[in-house]
């Protein structure tokens, strides 16, 4: 029987709540499907600063280099906000990410049969179905490229870089490219070539390596317009690749498509295929305690660690149909609408494991 292990890092907020619920699901999923799974919680975030000084403990890294994968809730909350950027929770998650290795950010957007009266969008815009890819490079860009303050001439100014090289696109690339050949057959490259760069270079680079996927169809599209699009036709969308910064943002965008963030799951992938899983979202500390959060994204993270990193596509299968079924009769309060039985967090988790029992 294989065995799989798994970090587990809960954070902050509902991070907690939510990882308890796809731990749950989890666990129903390997008995259904004849594998076990060994747990090593460790911490992340807000909590480990609580706890370790710094946002991301040497022994949190040798867990999850450890395990076979790793699972993460959320981190952040107002109670760190004054923390200097270098004790921020978020340089844990940053920090992670790059001790991984973990280049490729697999951010899914897609609407349940049942959730289409929740998107913001109107029928006829979202079209017959809606099911997008934003594949985001993850460990490059401005979010990692140096940065400083300084004085010009009494006035104070600060900077942050952009910077790519060839090796980052060409990877992220291939990622884009790859996931095409088994979905659409479509790759939009999303960048501001028209102005910076770094842009320019990506463009250029992307293109050489598009050469390689002759079946692939390959357009390009500035961000500004892009973000437009996502609202006006979603639908012309089957992999969206872009850098870190413009992915960061569209694929916050293109979540809200789909009717709420508190559905959206995603993929953190590098060379090892090990891979972090997440929702989305983040920690909410206002709701967290109250046993109201939406599970779901989580539990779909589940579902496409199976996928891409444990070698399980059926059991991931059966995650996703088991939701789609769920949300035919029961919603948690940010998804909830006349006519449903409204639950809470932990009900929710209840109900997805119950379809998988079946």
């Amino acid at each position: 029987m294989k065995n799989y292990k798994i970090a587990v890092l809960k954070g902050d907020g509902i991070g907690p709540e939510i990882v308890n619920e796809a731990i749950k699901v989890l666990d129903v999923t390997a008995e259904k499907c004849g594998f076990t799974v060994e747990y090593e919680e460790t911490l992340l975030g807000g909590c480990a600063i609580d706890a370790a000084g710094v946002p991301l403990p040497e022994e949190t890294v040798a867990k999850c280099k450890a395990a076979d994968s790793t699972l993460l809730g959320a981190v952040g909350g107002p109670k760190w906000d004054t923390m200097p950027g270098n004790l921020r929770p978020e340089k844990g998650l940053l920090g992670i990410r790059a001790a991984l290795g973990l280049f490729a950010n697999l951010r899914p957007a897609r609407i349940f049969e049942s959730l289409r009266d929740a998107s913001p969008l109107r029928a006829d815009i979202i079209g017959g179905s809606l099911d997008i890819m934003v594949v985001r490079e993850l460990t490059g860009g401005i979010y990692f490229g140096e940065r400083g303050r300084l004085e010009e001439n009494g006035v104070k100014a600060a900077y942050d870089t952009e910077k790519y090289s060839v090796p980052e696109i060409e990877r992220i690339a291939r990622i884009a490219f790859d996931l095409a050949m088994k979905r659409g057959k479509k790759v939009c490259s999303v960048d501001k070539a028209n102005v910076l760069e770094s842009s320019r270079l990506w463009r250029e680079t992307v293109t050489e390596i598009a050469k390689d996927y002759p079946e692939v169809e390959l357009s390009y599209m500035y961000v500004d317009n892009c973000a437009m699009q996502l609202v006006r036709n979603p639908s012309q969308f089957d992999v969206v690749l872009t850098s870190n910064i413009f992915g960061d943002i569209l694929s916050d965008e293109a979540s809200m498509i789909s009717g709420s963030i508190g559905m959206l799951a995603s993929a953190s992938l590098g060379e090892s295929g090990s891979g972090l899983y997440e929702p989305i979202h983040g920690s909410a500390p206002d709701i967290a305690g109250k046993n109201i959060a939406n599970p779901l994204a989580t539990i779909l993270s589940v579902a496409m660690m199976l996928k891409y990193s444990l070698g399980q596509p059926e059991a991931a299968d059966m995650i996703e149909r088991a939701v789609s079924e769920v949300l035919t009769e029961v919603r948690t309060p940010d998804i909830w609408v006349e006519g449903f039985r409204k639950v809470s967090c932990t009900e929710m988790g209840d109900e997805v494991c119950a379809r998988l029992s079946k």
